[in-house]
């Protein structure tokens, strides 16, 4: 099983070029039986790789004393591998509030601006988080739920670059079973999350209730089916994007204050590559597409399709569009 285990994690690790030799790699460590698992599996791979390991552990304050006791353990097993670590609390509960977010996407948010603030201290450019098979089969379901187009229902991705960083995920195609024989096996110490039996979060009720409903009652193997989907989407996602940002460059003029895109040529592309057109440009800008909803998309179609000219477009991204005779004008707003 160990051998099977690891050569698993080392062909996901190869196939998806995650890892080169001399890599610095920031180890996300809550103390959960995923991420003692990869920090083992990455410190097993430590000669192999040559790799420096920094490892980081964020106390969301979620839970009192039971995430203190998770500090404690993370710092016990950094001192075992002999591994230096950096930890920070961070009120997260408060900041859900005050942003008007639920308390997993503030935590999420915290958690990687943590990590990306620390990488770029320590000059490391790749950060690895423990996500299993399981976590994508959970999200892509909650993507299903919220209306996600194929980009979100691809999942998350084994490789993703952030602002300069690498998010690597060793443990992405590996099963959450997988992950508790392995410790099993190993002998492997961990710290259990309370709240992960609470079905007042979103992702616990899809795990707790709605996925062992499915694998019931319509297929038992349905987190294996939404992990392939997912791949199979992202893999077409990822072909998609490559040709809309080529058409990108060839339909636009591109300066630092604005995007202008010849609604002409805008208009002659297939309607699955213009909302791809539209992306490239405000990434171009680099604003936070994930504030973007639907509906937003739909006033962006409505504005080209429909509106006259001089009509707007204000987007929560910081980014207005607009529409002249000749093109789609696509500006920062200025504060």
């Amino acid at each position: 099983m160990l051998a099977t285990f690891l050569d698993k994690v080392k062909s996901t690790i190869r196939k998806h070029s995650m890892l080169e030799r001399n890599d610095s790699v920031l180890v996300g460590l809550s103390g959960g039986p995923d991420s003692v698992t990869l920090l083992h599996v990455l410190y097993s791979l430590k000669k192999e790789y040559s790799l420096n390991i920094l490892l980081a552990h964020l106390d969301h304050k979620f839970r009192g004393e039971e995430s203190r006791a998770d500090r404690k353990f993370c710092e016990d097993l950094a001192k075992k591998y002999n591994l230096e670590i950096v930890w920070e609390e961070i009120d997260v509960p408060r900041i859900s509030k005050e942003k008007g977010i639920s308390p997993e996407e503030a935590a999420r948010f915290e958690r990687y601006d943590f990590f990306k603030r620390l990488a770029k201290k320590r000059d490391i450019n790749k950060i690895a988080v423990g996500h299993t098979s399981d976590d994508q089969a959970e999200t892509v379901l909650m993507r299903i739920i919220r209306g996600a187009g194929m980009k979100g229902l691809g999942g998350i991705s084994p490789v993703k670059d952030i602002q300069g960083f690498k998010i690597i995920r060793p443990l992405i195609e590996i099963s959450r079973k997988e992950v508790e024989a392995f410790i099993l096996e190993t002998g492997l110490k961990f710290r259990k999350d309370s709240s992960n039996n609470k079905t007042i979060f979103t992702r616990n009720k899809i795990r707790l209730e709605l996925i062992p409903l499915l694998e019931k009652n319509f297929n038992s193997n349905i987190k294996k089916v939404l992990a392939n989907m997912a791949e199979n989407l992202r893999t077409e996602d990822e072909f998609l994007n490559k040709h809309a940002k080529r058409k990108f460059r060839s339909v636009s003029k591109v300066s630092q204050e604005e995007i202008l895109i010849d609604i002409k040529k805008f208009k002659k592309q297939p309607e699955a590559v213009r909302k791809r057109i539209l992306r490239a440009a405000l990434e171009e800008f680099k604003g936070d597409l994930r504030r973007l909803t639907y509906q937003h998309w739909k006033e962006m179609e409505d504005l080209i399709d429909n509106r006259p000219v001089n009509s707007i477009v204000d987007l929560p991204a910081g980014i207005s569009v607009a529409k002249d005779r000749t093109n789609i004008v696509l500006k920062l707003i200025k504060s």
